[in-house]
């Protein structure tokens, strides 16, 4: 019986088209919103081992995630330029159940992981994260409503409550509203990033956004969503977060509002792109600002 992940030796074959399909970039992130859980959570320091433990089973758990993601959407993948030369997409790798034994695998040490090394809640929260991505959001929601992005946004929020759990169980009012920040920051990004692809997203026949409704209606949307998000990211200042958290929420705010009012005068490629840019820009600024200023202030 055929059990290698690979029909025959291809050029994809190498270290980073196996960390590509893990999409390691948007772990990373999700493992530093994690982190940036930990770092404003009052409770017991975490071990070395603790502390490697929750960064690991995150990021691996994002990447088991990741990797179901492309595995499942290997039909419409080539339909889009931005996804078309993935692996399981351009043929690079072949569908076989070998992938879904190891994602699973892999899945598995990793909750594992984090209910001996830190605690079941914490493990609870690094499953959900990765659950809400690949089922919730892949699988029920994503080829069906607009809403798709909405609800599977819960990821990161999940990855936040994992990083404070691992510290104190009983997740205080300052870590809740920073997953609640996660929350709402996730859409508007990626209808920023649809704006830009619309055509592609319409292509493959995933009802995002501006696909539905239009890309003017979709960034006036993305306006609203981004003012009420930085509107929330000034939340954790009223439960403990200080003036250096401040700043960061109102800096990377203004930026990011300031883009978005852009795409909503002029909705283009152009201005969807540096809207989403923008996102990613704000949310660096807050975890940095909100780890900062709860370790060191």
């Amino acid at each position: 019986m055929e059990t290698t992940l690979t029909q025959t030796p291809h050029p994809a074959w190498t270290l980073r088209s196996i960390l590509s399909v893990f999409k390691l970039r948007i772990g990373v992130v999700i493992t530093f919103t994690a982190l940036a859980g930990l770092a404003v959570t009052s409770g017991p320091s975490l071990t070395a081992m603790q502390f490697v433990v929750l960064a690991l089973s995150t990021l691996i758990s994002s990447g088991c995630a990741g990797a179901f993601n492309q595995y499942y959407e290997y039909d419409i993948d080539p339909k889009m330029s931005r996804t078309k030369k993935r692996a399981f997409a351009d043929g690079g790798f072949r569908r076989s159940p070998a992938w879904l034994w190891a994602i699973g695998a892999l899945m598995i040490l990793s909750v594992g992981a984090a209910w001996m090394a830190l605690n079941a809640w914490a493990a609870l929260y690094v499953f959900l994260g990765a659950f809400f991505y690949a089922i919730v959001y892949t699988v029920w929601l994503k080829r069906r409503t607009w809403l798709n992005i909405v609800i599977g946004g819960l990821a990161g929020s999940w990855a936040v409550l994992a990083g404070a759990a691992a510290s104190n169980p009983e997740i205080g009012a300052v870590p809740l509203a920073l997953a609640f920040v996660l929350f709402l920051w996730t859409p508007p990004h990626f209808w920023s990033l649809a704006v830009a692809f619309r055509d592609d997203y319409a292509a493959a026949g995933v009802p995002m956004l501006p696909v539905v409704v239009g890309d003017a209606r979709a960034a006036r949307t993305i306006l609203a969503s981004t003012i009420m998000l930085v509107a929330a990211s000034f939340l954790p200042a009223f439960f403990g977060l200080g003036p250096l958290y401040v700043a960061g929420a109102a800096i990377g705010g203004f930026h990011f509002v300031r883009k978005a009012w852009l795409l909503a005068q002029d909705p283009n490629r152009k201005t969807a792109m540096s809207c989403f840019h923008a996102s990613l820009m704000q949310l660096t600024l807050l975890l940095v600002a909100a780890i900062v200023d709860a370790q060191l202030l």
